[in-house]
């Protein structure tokens, strides 16, 4: 390998290490609930607030941000952001208070935010555009890692050390990750790389984009939101068994993204009309086949390895149909997505009290094939010339983008 690959390679891997680590963060007061309720005294309803007011920040400031840093070299943005997870997690160590805590969070979003903006292009940027596919793949496992690994391990740790440890870990993590990140990513324009421009922009289809990512995740959340429910209420798993199934869910959402990640390149609208059409099979088959074990067990292995690669497969979808500036595209399909958790929970609530925990997953996959007919209808769409970016936008080096016709 040589010395230029292997930084490319390092940096790739150092990204998705972010990915894992801001991931981890979001999620993880989930399972330390308990312990930062009882040590901070406040409610368990204020310290889920910890994790709905960090994705409403982030669908909230994802777009102003992406666009006020459009221009800054990606090497100090990065370095700034991975600055600011590791000063928030060190502040949420020594926090003494609920509020504290909660500003540690909130700081944190905001680095999150403007995170997702940037990684993709700079990930991409780094390779031939011909497996771009790939390299999103190599990201969206880090990411996905957090769920099956990183906040389990976390609340294991919580749980022995207490609530704090398991930040002082991401404490560390992400102190290493901007190491690696600041001395070996090149300082260089942002429109200058081949990832920052859609190699065929369609103003249409980005906005379809945009909606399969908010419908579909709004269907998946409406019923994930209380998996636990359906497994314990309706199907008759114990709670240790839960545990068990969850982690099958994580390892199936790491094929599926390993899986998809394969064809990305070669079947970017395709990959996504398969992921999100599997996690409407998937979600239907839970309302279903609720009280058959085996067949729940079945589909919530489908339902991993479906729903965890369409927020890849939008990604994918960014660096093609983006009309201007991708950093821009995929700020907001992070709003999107996140928007599309906040609605999907709410929906699911309301709905859980005269459903019932099995009726939410069927409300679910209503939502998800309402998102298929969506992308399904993007052919719809006549191709227009013009759809480019404007021209203050375009990149001075012929080799930032390759112009659709």
């Amino acid at each position: 390998m040589s010395s230029a690959t292997w930084r490319r390679v390092t940096v790739l891997l150092a990204l998705a290490l972010s990915a894992f680590t801001f991931n981890t963060t979001e999620n993880l007061p989930i399972g330390l609930l308990p312990l930062i309720s009882e040590d901070l005294d406040v409610t368990f309803s204020s310290v889920g607030y910890l994790v709905t007011g960090y994705g409403l920040t982030v669908a909230v400031v994802s777009l102003p941000l992406a666009q006020v840093t459009r221009d800054l070299p990606r090497r100090w943005v990065l370095t700034g952001v991975l600055a600011v997870l590791v000063v928030s997690t060190l502040v949420s160590i020594v926090a003494a208070s609920y509020w504290v805590l909660l500003t540690a969070r909130i700081a944190t979003a905001v680095a999150q935010a403007l995170f997702w903006a940037v990684m993709a292009p700079v990930a991409v940027g780094l390779f031939a555009p011909e497996v771009r596919g790939r390299v999103i793949a190599v990201m969206s496992v880090g990411g996905s890692l957090a769920t099956v690994l990183g906040v389990p391990a976390g609340t294991w740790l919580g749980q022995q050390g207490g609530w704090r440890a398991p930040f002082l870990v991401l404490t560390a993590l992400s102190l290493a990750a901007l190491v690696l990140i600041a001395a070996l990513l090149p300082t260089s324009r942002p429109q200058d790389s081949h990832g920052a421009y859609g190699s065929a922009p369609h103003t249409g289809r980005f906005v379809v984009t945009l909606l399969a990512t908010a419908v579909s995740v709004t269907g998946m959340f409406a019923g994930f939101t209380y998996v636990v429910q359906l497994l314990t209420d309706v199907t008759g798993f114990t709670d240790e068994t839960v545990s068990v199934l969850l982690f099958v869910f994580g390892l199936a959402g790491i094929a599926g993204v390993s899986g998809v990640g394969q064809i990305l390149d070669r079947f970017p609208g395709g990959s996504l009309v398969l992921t999100i059409g599997l996690q409407a099979v998937a979600l239907l088959g839970l309302w279903l086949f609720a009280t058959e074990k085996v067949a729940v067990i079945a589909m919530l292995a489908l339902l991993g390895a479906s729903a965890a690669p369409v927020f890849m497969a939008t990604q994918a979808r960014i660096l093609v149909v983006a009309p201007g500036r991708t950093e821009i595209g995929f700020a907001a399909n992070s709003a999107a997505f996140n928007v599309g958790i906040a609605v999907g929970a709410a929906v699911g609530g309301l709905v859980l009290a005269p459903l019932g925990a099995r009726g939410v997953f069927g409300i679910g996959a209503l939502v998800t094939f309402a998102a298929l007919a969506v992308v399904a209808g993007e052919s719809l769409l006549a191709d227009r010339p013009g759809e480019g970016p404007r021209a203050d936008d375009q990149p001075s080096s012929p080799a930032g983008r390759k112009v659709a016709t």
